[in-house]
């Protein structure tokens, strides 16, 4: 049976030493250029980091406070600031499907200049058109082309006018239309006149009436021919007239951009477009977009010129725009919803209806980070509605496919549009305590696909030599970034020993670097208000002991309540069935020892 022994106060102590560490403050240490206490995680990071294939994604676990994000996101914008810029991306109209926009991926920066080139072109269009469809020209070809239809017109009547005259019909304008009378040496016969005529006559004259009446129809009946001839050769006249206008302004363009098929192709689309809606564009009564004119005065939407709806249509949506980025993107999301990651199409009220188009797309955190890196709070991801599933669909498919959760779940039928995917690239780190990865590991079979490198981050290392000295220069670095006053070796000392304290384990450190980062931000104030140059061992011990004041409210109740005999412990004599034990409370990140009786029967 092994022996058990009373420990000295000495023996519970392990003092701090800096032998290989020669200074006064830390003023006088290097940064620590690495990740302390944590090569495991470290290895698992780098490994994650570097491999390409596919599911290689990042899962960092650890206890809170132990540098996860810090860690993940210095190895992340490592990586990334020797990668390459992805491209620009951007949603322009599908005129064959108005409901499903296109999306084009121009290289870094271009896509900016590609939506001001459009905007341009957008305000030159009316000014184009309008000096065209003014022109003298074009106003001597529309007279033409009527003048044609009411020659045509007048020639016909005219002939039948003749013919019924050598008959000896005259034919008459009325109220009521066109229509024949006999004639007597040039004057219209009365009813009367006509009833006095001999009934061979009379029925020889209603003969060539009913003849001629019938020519009359027939010409009456071409009439809408003509018309739409007429309103052919109009709308041809309208296509060559803007043709011409805005051919010239469009082939600048398709030169511009003759190296990316899809503009190209888009640029025709536009340009056919413009053609088919030329006085739609200048003002006309046709529908614009899918916005009914009459409905669109109503709403107070501008008709004509550069922001029109139909205008709107010929414009460029960037979405992602790289322009000023250097090296690959490393995207931190904070509020991982579904639409913040995915991206989402926003409505406008009008009339009392939601409507939309494609310069309403917007996009997610995934559209900002393909080509780079993301990095999520895995516990706020679980907590927002289908957030997870979205990022699960993403990376599977490969693809940031835009879906609306209440088109999906069919609770809105407001009318949407359903955005061309976009190819997805992306390294992803989720971090998160280590309950949450294996919860995840278990119960969701995609996840061990998706997230195949763990990095366990621990919450202490060894309290050896080497990584006090380490935990020094940690100490100087932290003090530096936070522009803290500087600590003095006693004080560094003093901060060492509180991490080990901390642990309750003298051969240990913690490197739970959140709450070491406050200590020394408590110190600082400290010795601020003390009027110290440095901070000193008794700096970090006023903060030490400020902190327990702050938090140790209930112990001072408990302990009253034993000193007034409220709470009874006996500590002399002795009782069968009975032995005081401690048990240790924790409030927070405060923990003290109360008082029990341990009975057995």
């Amino acid at each position: 049976m092994t022996e058990t022994r009373e420990l000295t106060a000495e023996e519970l102590y392990q003092e701090t030493k800096f032998d290989r560490l020669s200074f006064e403050t830390t003023a006088d240490l290097e940064d620590l250029d690495a990740v302390l206490g944590q090569p495991r995680a470290v290895d698992a990071m780098e490994f994650g980091v570097g491999i390409g294939a596919r599911g290689y994604n990042i899962f960092a676990l650890g206890p809170e406070g132990t540098g996860k994000r810090s860690v993940v996101s210095q190895y992340f914008e490592q990586r990334a600031a020797g990668g390459r810029v992805p491209p620009d991306w951007c949603y322009v109209n599908n005129f064959d499907d108005p409901h499903k926009p296109r999306a084009i991926s121009l290289p870094a920066g271009r896509a900016t200049v590609f939506r001001q080139d459009m905007d341009s072109l957008v305000e030159e269009l009316t000014a184009a058109l309008s000096g065209a469809f003014e022109s003298e020209e074009y106003e001597a070809r529309k007279q033409s082309i009527a003048a044609e239809f009411q020659e045509r017109q007048s020639q016909s009547f005219e002939k039948l006018q003749e013919k019924a005259q050598e008959r000896g019909v005259a034919l008459l304008r009325t109220p009521g239309g066109l229509a024949f009378a006999p004639m007597r040496d040039g004057e219209v016969l009365s009813p009367e006149q006509i009833q006095n005529l001999p009934e061979e006559e009379r029925k020889q004259l209603e003969t060539e009436v009913e003849g001629l009446q019938e020519e009359l129809q027939k010409i009456v009946r071409q009439v809408p021919g003509w018309q739409r001839s007429i309103k052919d050769a109009l709308k041809d006249l309208n296509r060559d007239i803007a043709q011409f206008a805005v051919g010239g302004l469009i082939d600048e363009l398709r030169q511009k951009y003759r190296d990316n098929d899809k503009i190209v192709r888009h640029l025709d689309a536009v340009q056919k477009d413009v053609v088919q809606n030329a006085q739609g564009v200048l003002g006309g009564e046709e529908e614009q977009g899918n916005v009914p004119a009459m409905l669109r005065g109503l709403a107070g939407v501008q008709q004509t010129g550069p922001d029109s709806p139909l205008m709107r249509r010929y414009r460029v949506n960037v979405v992602v725009d790289h322009s000023e980025s250097e090296g690959a993107p490393v995207v931190h999301e904070d509020s991982p919803t579904y639409e913040n990651l995915i991206g989402r199409v926003e409505h406008q009220a009008q009339l009392g209806a939601l409507v939309t188009d494609f310069n309403l797309i917007k996009a997610g955190a995934l559209h900002r980070a393909t080509g780079g890196y993301l990095i999520l709070d895995a516990r706020k991801v679980l907590l927002q509605p289908y957030a997870w599933e979205g990022l699960k669909r993403a990376l599977q498919s490969r693809e940031i496919r835009i879906e609306s959760i209440g088109q999906m779940l069919s609770l809105i039928t407001t009318t949407s549009l359903e955005p061309e995917p976009i190819p997805l690239d992306v390294k992803v780190a989720l971090y998160g305590e280590p309950q949450i990865y294996y919860l995840l590991y278990y119960n969701d079979p995609d996840f061990a696909e998706l997230f195949k490198v763990s990095a366990d981050f621990a919450s202490d290392m060894d309290r050896s030599q080497e990584n006090q000295e380490l935990f020094a220069r940690m100490i100087a670095t932290v003090v530096r970034r936070e522009n803290l006053m500087p600590f003095a070796r006693s004080g560094v000392a003093r901060v060492v020993e509180q991490s080990a304290r901390m642990l309750g384990d003298s051969d240990k450190l913690s490197v739970q670097m959140r709450d070491i980062a406050d200590l020394l931000r408590e110190s600082s104030y400290w010795a601020s208000q003390n009027g110290h140059g440095a901070v000193t061992a008794d700096d970090v011990e006023r903060a030490i002991a400020a902190r327990i004041y702050r938090s140790d409210r209930v112990r001072e109740r408990v302990q009253e309540s034993i000193a007034r005999n409220i709470l009874l412990i006996d500590t002399r004599e002795k009782k069968v069935g009975q032995v005081n034990g401690l048990s240790v409370l924790q409030l927070g990140t405060f923990s003290f020892g109360q008082p029990s009786r341990i009975t057995a029967r």
